[in-house]
């Protein structure tokens, strides 16, 4: 489990987190939802051990994310920010490799490839892996970048936006294979996602945040109601039952 007790972060004057608590549940998706600027993506990098907070406490499984070195940190959580640099002429089994950093330091075994091959399988990559990942589309470009994050071979995936600039057909299979992981293989995922419905047909639990604070936190039926998403988007929306999941529909 990830939780936090009474974040905060300021920059100069500017508060960016404020009186964040949180318990997010292990081996399912957690979607991260709420307008531009109310502080998600910085509280990924928090949750990760990357970004320094002025007060309150992060634990992961128990664990403090700030006090472990860069190698241990490493080892407990993976992080995807948004729009990662493209290495011109990198392969795409070559930037998947990356994720193997942290457990062989340079010095790759037979069980890093494994972990590699197994990266690519699972994001439908392995025909791709000799290509240059400047050929690819952003589709297969993004699935090479979330396959890297899951060769890091940590309890933890904390993703940031990664159906940006994704057709309807791409977001959905990329969140099929997340939903995958989390099924079969006992990932537990953490979500930044601006698609309501995405988020909605995904995730299990959502955590709702809107001018730096978290307004709502818990199951996905829960907390999608018109009145909380009224609350956080300042927009009203209906919400209709679609086979077991909610359907949000701006009016």
């Amino acid at each position: 489990m990830i939780e936090t007790a009474h974040l905060d972060l300021h920059i100069g004057d500017t508060q960016i987190l404020n009186d964040i608590s949180l318990r997010i549940e292990p081996g399912v998706i957690t979607g991260l939802i709420g307008p531009n600027g109310a502080g998600k993506s910085t509280l990924l990098h928090c949750l990760a051990g990357l970004t320094p907070v002025t007060g309150g406490t992060v634990r992961i499984d128990g664990q403090d994310p700030f006090s472990a070195d860069d190698t241990a940190r490493a080892r407990m959580v993976a992080l995807l920010q948004q729009s990662p640099a493209i290495v011109s002429r990198l392969r795409v089994h070559e930037l998947v490799a990356f994720g193997r950093w942290p457990h062989h330091q340079g010095r790759p075994g037979p069980d890093d490839a494994r972990h590699v091959d197994e990266a690519l399988e699972a994001f439908d990559l392995t025909a791709l892996a000799d290509r240059p990942l400047e050929t690819l589309s952003g589709g297969q470009r993004q699935r090479a970048f979330v396959a890297m994050t899951y060769a890091q071979d940590t309890p933890w995936i904390l993703l940031d936006e990664p159906l940006n600039a994704l057709d309807p057909r791409h977001a959905r299979n990329l969140m099929a294979r997340l939903d995958g992981l989390a099924r079969t293989r006992g990932r537990s995922i953490v979500i930044v996602v601006h698609d309501i419905n995405a988020a909605a047909r995904w995730a299990d639990r959502i955590v709702a945040m809107k001018d730096s604070r978290v307004l709502a936190q818990g199951p996905t039926q829960q907390v999608l109601t018109p009145a909380t998403l009224l609350d956080c988007f300042d927009t009203p929306f209906d919400t209709i039952p679609h086979k077991g999941r909610t359907l949000v529909v701006a009016q």
